[in-house]
């Protein structure tokens, strides 16, 4: 259906979870209810920079370079204890990170799953070990110039992220099967 003056914005995915996963979900676990079903709660979008107690231009680089990729302004992340061997004390800057919730989150999983993760060199899927026990899945990526918001043409530090994705599910099983829903591409096998 077309989007037009009376019909508010969704985003494709937040359409694709109403019409298509949410009944897949109902069919497989049998949901009685709809509300049962496991969905998207937040994600949580986190980039450490070791050199940013050093370097203040890095930490705020990375700052900009994670506005652009979420659409959102990051929160600065502090050092909470004192850790000699790398030089930092308690209180110091040491990276960044932003919470997504509702369209922008479905927008940034879109994104992620479309054009980002298909960039990463040599990538044979998500690590499938990586939930938590509780319906959460969490996972890493070297590099955050795979994404397409980001100007190649400047010079830019290569920062890994850290990327949460928090559901509503009670169990692993659940959750797997939400994000496979969405097109996640999770190994099968698990390398030694």
């Amino acid at each position: 259906m077309p989007e037009t003056a009376t019909t508010p914005y969704a985003p494709r995915f937040l359409r694709l979870y109403r019409d298509e996963v949410l009944p897949a979900l109902c069919r497989q676990f049998g949901y009685g209810n709809r509300l049962e079903a496991p969905r998207l709660e937040k994600i949580v979008v986190n980039m450490g920079v070791g050199e940013g107690a050093r370097d203040a231009k890095v930490l705020q680089r990375a700052e900009e370079d994670l506005a652009l990729i979420t659409g959102q302004k990051p929160k600065r992340t502090r050092a909470r204890v004192s850790v000699s061997a790398f030089k930092i004390r308690a209180g110091m800057p040491v990276g960044c990170c932003v919470t997504l919730r509702g369209k922008r989150m479905y927008e940034f999983l879109e994104r992620l799953i479309a054009t980002a993760i298909p960039r990463i060199r040599d990538f044979r899927g998500l690590p499938a070990k990586a939930f938590d026990g509780r319906g959460n899945y969490s996972f890493g990526l070297r590099e955050h110039l795979i994404f397409l918001e980001l100007d190649l043409s400047k010079e830019m530090v290569q920062l890994g992220m850290d990327i949460t994705i928090a559901t509503t599910a009670r169990t692993d099983e659940e959750c797997r099967a939400l994000l496979k829903g969405f097109g996640l591409p999770l190994r099968e096998t698990e390398r030694n």
